[in-house]
């Protein structure tokens, strides 16, 4: 069995950017993950990353890089279950098992979806979590966008790009994204906006045609597109016994301690950084964790 100082199960921007200092405090760690970049990747367009704009994909696969140029293992793999012994984990994969003196959780969040009437039947058929992925299926056609968040903005910016019209759905009177991303909408003639309204049900035949509003109202679309944010991945974490907040966060301290010593975590997971989901909080929220368990294990 391979055995490591800290395994970091999670392979986005918390999960990379701690084995990036890691290394540097010649901390002996790999990384787990299902996939290189997590939701990152799916960011049509990243202007808040210092020194570096570009779709999420691009910015994600340069921490790919620098994390392997210090010889750092990335496995592309699920983890199965943490088993405690003594003072150490054993972190059991599909494919393997691996020894480690301590933990980082860095496994992010899941799309939130509306559970509403349609939205599993229409998944694939203009149902989509993903407007970078499928926006080339919308080239001039009439599609909408729920949410208010950066992430919804983002959506909107690159559909817009293919599609006739997008139509912003949120069920607030304003949208909450950056300032600067609400004027670059506004000021786009192809966007629009349906503020104070929930999408209630998706109709159609063999796919989406349109929805329906708690406002009474229904709207024309060919597609939707949810971004409506992200539900943590704490399910190994319940399994541990570590604490959750109210919000289904884990708790952390200022060191990104768990409540389960060896145990830390780091990213959008965690109750920390005000909650404020973003590339730059969880690359910090990685490197807190990594002096963490560098002064711990020392």
């Amino acid at each position: 069995m391979v055995s490591y100082d800290c395994i970091i199960i999670g392979a986005g921007p918390a999960g990379l950017g701690s084995a990036i200092y890691q290394a540097r405090y010649k901390v002996n760690c790999m990384v787990i993950g299902a996939d290189v970049g997590g939701t990152a990747n799916l960011a049509p367009d990243i202007e808040n990353w210092p020194g570096m704009k570009g779709p999420g994909w691009e910015i994600m696969a340069k921490f790919k890089e620098h994390v392997e140029s210090f010889n750092v293992p990335i496995v592309i793999d699920s983890v199965a279950h943490i088993g405690k012994v003594d003072d150490s984990f054993i972190v059991k994969t599909e494919k393997q098992e691996y020894h480690g003196k301590t933990i980082l959780l860095a496994m992010g969040t899941k799309r939130r979806k509306l559970g509403i009437p349609g939205e599993e039947e229409y998944m694939g058929h203009g149902v989509s979590y993903c407007a970078t992925c499928d926006c080339v299926f919308m080239k001039d056609k009439k599609v909408g966008v729920v949410g208010g968040s950066d992430a919804a903005a983002m959506a909107a910016q690159i559909l817009a790009e293919h599609a006739s019209e997008v139509v912003i759905i949120y069920r607030k009177d304003h949208m909450r994204a950056e300032p600067a991303r609400v004027d670059v909408l506004e000021k786009n003639p192809k966007i629009k906006f349906e503020y104070n309204a929930n999408v209630t049900e998706i109709l159609g035949e063999g796919k989406v045609e349109k929805v329906k509003l708690d406002t009474g109202k229904e709207l024309e679309l060919d597609g939707l597109f949810i971004e409506i944010g992200g539900e943590p991945l704490t399910e190994i974490a319940k399994e541990l016994g570590i604490e959750l907040s109210e919000k289904g966060r884990i708790k952390v301290d200022a060191g990104m301690r768990t409540t389960v010593k060896g145990i830390y975590a780091a990213g959008d997971i965690t109750n920390g950084s005000n909650e404020f989901n973003q590339i730059a909080t969880a690359v910090s929220e990685g490197s807190i964790a990594a002096l963490s368990i560098f002064n711990d294990l020392k």
